[in-house]
């Protein structure tokens, strides 16, 4: 993918941070991974919904139609966020959720020898639900990332796909290495050997631009709250593979009612009218780094266009320290370059077990984070799960080049 270049503008970090109360102490917060904390907007949307608004969906008295109108207002907005069409994204508590309902939806469409592709670097969501299907007689092939570059690659991928190919699963930007994958690229090969694929964005969507279009994927999922939401998880199906899934909702939920029957017991009412918050909060922040009027998919890219070159900036500093200390193994790229990678950055320094070190920066108000971060089965092709994994650094864009440099230097002291 290509950044497209951000006119001179400099990201205000000032007005990002306004933006988010849980920015106003002096804690500088590195596992954002993890999960963003969310928008000043998210909070107020929910708040004002339950204060308000929680009743039950459906009734034809005015409560109940302004909190459809609400709740149908956030499903809108998730999927103009991503280019999608309202049918066409499943809400959830979770990605993990999301995933395993689309396992069971999918299940009916493939048959005994039927090959599913899953990898050993995504995170477990995009892998252990495909592999559970291979106690029904689905057969599971590992498309392994390179050791030497920390990816995947087409090359690694060629060789597992055959005729009886129905699904790959892979990771756009894996959560313990940052690495952007080019996913448009791959969805084209999967799609000419016949197969369907499903992309994890979770590690990618809050640094860059999801176009659902663009990729091309059949299923692609995100968490909404890496993305400075709530506590939600969103995937895209085309609708044409949501019509043909079976329904996993109640037995009298029509097959045709996309996406209610993927969503069973429907979706949090007050979560899902807050995201219109996101959105909003994209065109705000380009707004005020005096962005022109235009359709909301350009002002998205010019927002996350801002955003990573601020991280790119940001992530320089740091993955040059870490390079230059001996013993220290940065897992990745030590290249900020925003087309490459995000600022989600793992490494490990000989002879120390990852635990010992976040720990440490504690009671200096620096949150970072160790472990296997649910990419067990990658720690575990590193050898690194006798040592409890990795330390993982992950900022977002609301990170400040003074909080890189605070972090630095009590890494400096401790490593």
């Amino acid at each position: 993918m290509t950044i497209a270049s951000t006119r001179g503008r400099t990201l205000d970090t000032h007005f990002a941070r306004s933006q988010f109360p849980a920015l106003s102490d002096d804690w500088a917060l590195f596992d954002n991974a993890g999960g963003s904390v969310p928008l000043r907007g998210v909070i107020e949307r929910v708040t004002e919904y339950m204060s308000r608004w929680q009743v039950q969906l459906g009734a034809t008295y005015a409560h109940s139609a302004h909190a459809q109108a609400l709740v149908d207002a956030g499903r809108h907005a998730a999927a103009r966020m991503v280019n999608a069409g309202p049918d066409e994204v499943m809400i959830a508590s979770s990605s993990t959720m999301n995933v395993r309902v689309l396992a069971r939806a999918l299940r009916p469409r493939f048959a005994v020898g039927d090959e599913i592709v899953v990898t050993n670097l995504d995170h477990e969501a995009n892998i252990g639900a495909w592999r559970e299907l291979g106690s029904e007689g689905i057969v599971i092939r590992e498309w392994r990332f390179d050791p030497e570059r920390m990816e995947l690659t087409l090359e690694g991928l060629e060789p597992l796909l055959s005729t009886r190919t129905r699904l790959v699963c892979f990771t756009h930007c894996a959560n313990i290495v940052g690495t952007i994958h080019d996913a448009a690229a791959f969805v084209k090969r999967i799609h000419a050997a016949g197969a369907l694929a499903c992309v994890d964005g979770v590690a990618f969507a809050p640094h860059r631009r999801v176009d659902v279009q663009a990729i091309g994927a059949d299923f692609y999922f995100l968490s909404l709250y890496k993305v400075f939401g709530p506590h939600l998880g969103l995937m895209v199906g085309k609708r044409e593979h949501l019509l043909a899934a079976k329904g996993q909702n109640h037995f009298f939920i029509p097959e045709a009612d996309i996406p209610y029957k993927l969503q069973p017991g429907s979706v949090a009412h007050e979560l899902t009218a807050s995201l219109v918050a996101i959105p909003d909060y994209l065109i705000a922040l380009d707004t005020h780094h005096d962005g022109t009027e235009a359709p909301d998919a350009m002002r998205f890219g010019r927002a996350f266009d801002l955003i990573a070159a601020h991280e790119a900036a940001i992530a320089t500093p740091l993955l040059a320290f870490l390079a230059s200390r001996p013993g220290l193994r940065l897992i990745g790229s030590a290249d900020a370059n925003p087309a490459r990678r995000v600022p989600t950055i793992a490494f490990t320094v000989e002879g120390r077990d990852a635990s010992e070190i976040p720990s440490r920066l504690d009671a200096m108000k620096l949150g970072i984070r160790y472990g296997h971060f649910y990419a067990y089965r990658a720690i575990e092709a590193l050898g690194l799960l006798e040592r409890n994994g990795v330390v993982r650094i992950s900022m977002a864009h609301y990170n400040t080049m003074a909080e890189v440099e605070r972090l630095i230097a009590a890494l400096d002291q401790v490593l």
